[in-house]
């Protein structure tokens, strides 16, 4: 069975009720590679019915019941693992490193979400008199509403997916129209190969306006997982709050990338590759501001510069490239005309790229970037690097807080002084001479926590080579 062109409701692969499909288009040569069904309200209303009876059967099966259906799920998917490397660079324009890593850090979710499911039901707790017993029992929380972005479709998708049936939810799933193969139709043909009971697993693809809104909105559910831009996020809480529907959101921001006087230049250089430019920017968690101590800002331009202008731009299927396409004419414009151009006009220097070629767009490195550019404050979501100076560890920090973000850098040859600079940065993980890609620990806090986690790199590690 395929779910080319389909939705996937209660069991079947079944047309949208508008009977219109879309085509999916390969990003970095335009041509057409599928197509998806265009699902608007009617089909959520469907899917998220089919859910809502499904739920209960779904959580009184046995744990290791559960755990099975996933095991098949997941065996599906890793017997096409070459299959969605290649899928994955073709409809996000990634090269093969962020293909591999995606496609695995999805399967690897799956395998970890099968092992939960049986290992703890609750807790003993202490009880509030003697003689008495208290335990805790975990539940599922009923109908989860998933919609997910297109820069890491799979694995983004997977990451609520998977624990949330594994607890005994039942999903709707509305993948980012970009992206609605990997993000969702692959998910799809896996759930019925693997047997799942109609209605456990649903997909609904469309345009954001009519099947993400309708989804956002739906009363239906008993959470809704969104991940994605702030603006939808912000609209998103607004009308949930009105009702007080549960919700937990993931959203941008505009990430630092702090450099100190005492860093080594040619490590912090190296790590701003991946931090900025790790599949062309377009990351919740890439670096948006590169915040530099005067006394070594001319270096560091100059190593970031250097390695910028090494990189090779163009199709990662076909060609050996450090950076694909971006993914859609709307984001190279945002990024040109929305971030860089206005920068330029208010003051900063283009040191490097700021031209592109279709959908190839150069990586890019603005200097004298001030406050008051979009640069600066906006998230830039493209392979733009803005560096602005400043003269003291007060000042970086002063600059860095204050802006939505998820995740910082902070780069000195020393380490405590790192954590305490780290402490003081106003964001959910911060990493010490260290780019987020690259230091193999996460927070698998569930719920989005506000807690922080500081990760510290004691041993320089050996930085990818395409970054030296």
């Amino acid at each position: 069975m395929s779910a080319s062109g389909s939705l996937y409701v209660n069991g079947e692969f079944t047309p949208a009720a508008s009977g219109h499909t879309a085509p999916v288009h390969e990003k970095a040569t335009g041509d057409p590679i599928g197509a998806y069904a265009l699902g608007g309200p009617a089909d959520v209303d469907r899917a998220v019915a089919a859910a809502r009876a499904a739920q209960p059967g779904w959580a009184a099966l046995g744990a290791p019941e559960r755990a099975a259906c996933l095991e098949r799920f997941a065996e599906d998917l890793r017997s096409r693992y070459e299959e969605l490397v290649e899928l994955s660079m073709r409809e996000t324009g990634g090269v093969r490193a962020k293909a591999e890593d995606e496609v695995t850090a999805g399967l690897r979710q799956l395998a970890i979400s099968a092992v939960q499911a049986v290992q703890s039901a609750g807790d003993i707790l202490q009880p509030y008199k003697a003689g008495k017993l208290s335990l805790s029992r975990a539940v599922p929380l009923g109908v989860i509403g998933v919609i997910t972005p297109w820069n890491y479709p799979f694995n983004l998708a997977l990451r609520a997916v998977a624990p949330g049936l594994a607890f005994g939810n039942t999903i709707v799933l509305k993948p980012a129209e970009l992206t609605p193969i990997l993000g969702g139709q692959v998910f799809a043909e896996a759930a019925h190969a693997a047997g799942f009971p109609p209605g456990v697993f649903n997909l609904v693809t469309g345009d954001g306006p009519e099947a993400g809104h309708a989804l956002a909105e739906h009363r239906g559910l008993d959470l809704l997982d969104f991940t994605g831009s702030r603006e939808v996020g912000l609209a998103i809480a607004a009308s949930a709050a009105a009702d007080l529907r549960q919700i937990r959101l993931e959203l941008g921001g505009s990430n630092a990338f702090v450099v100190l006087e005492d860093a080594d230049i040619e490590l912090a250089a190296s790590c701003a590759m991946v931090a900025s430019l790790e599949f062309q920017g377009q990351t919740c968690i890439s670096a948006s501001r590169h915040i530099v101590l005067r006394e070594v800002a001319d270096r560091y331009v100059e190593a970031v510069t250097r390695r910028v202008e090494r990189l090779r731009v163009g199709d990662p299927v076909r060609e050996q490239v450090e950076l694909g396409p971006l993914i859609s004419e709307a984001q190279r414009d945002r990024v040109h005309r929305g971030i860089v151009q206005p920068s330029l006009a208010k003051g900063a220097s283009l040191v490097a790229g700021g031209t592109y070629e279709g959908l190839f767009y150069r990586p890019t490195v603005l200097t004298g970037v001030t406050p008051d550019m979009p640069a600066f404050s906006e998230e830039i979501f493209g392979p733009v690097l803005p560096i602005t100076v400043v003269d003291s560890e007060e000042e970086a920090i002063g600059l860095v807080n204050g802006y939505p973000m998820l995740m910082n850098s902070v780069f000195t040859a020393d380490l405590m002084r790192g954590m305490a600079v780290a402490e003081r940065l106003q964001a959910g993980e911060v990493h010490v001479n260290d780019a987020h890609a690259r230091h193999g620990a996460e927070n698998q806090m569930p719920g989005f926590t506000r807690r922080q986690w500081i990760g510290v790199q004691r041993t320089p590690l050996e930085p990818p080579a395409w970054t030296r």
